[in-house]
């Protein structure tokens, strides 16, 4: 399971089995954080693509909520990204 680390990390049992077990902790709380830092990312990318259009994040997000448009931040942040004019549409239907 140490396959990869260096020195005494790999083949030194106490050395390695300590290794091992914090990188499971790490990996127990990195897949929490992931999670956390690409919404923050979402946000920030709808932000940006919201402020071309007028509009602040937090008063599209609540125009989106008022008006029954269900679309999540992930896609939301892939439409500002990679198909402006469809993000528009949306930003429009919603004004």
């Amino acid at each position: 399971m140490t396959r990869g680390y260096y020195g005494a990390r790999k083949n030194v049992w106490t050395v390695a089995k300590n290794t091992w077990e914090k990188g499971l902790t790490y990996a127990f709380r990195d897949r929490r954080t992931k999670k956390r830092n690409f919404r923050a990312l979402w946000i920030q990318r709808i932000n940006a693509a919201a402020r071309l259009e007028g509009l602040s994040y937090s008063r599209l997000m609540g125009a989106l909520h008022k008006n029954g448009v269900e679309i999540n931040r992930k896609v939301l942040a892939d439409l500002a990204m990679n198909h402006p004019e469809a993000f528009k549409a949306i930003v429009n239907k919603v004004k």
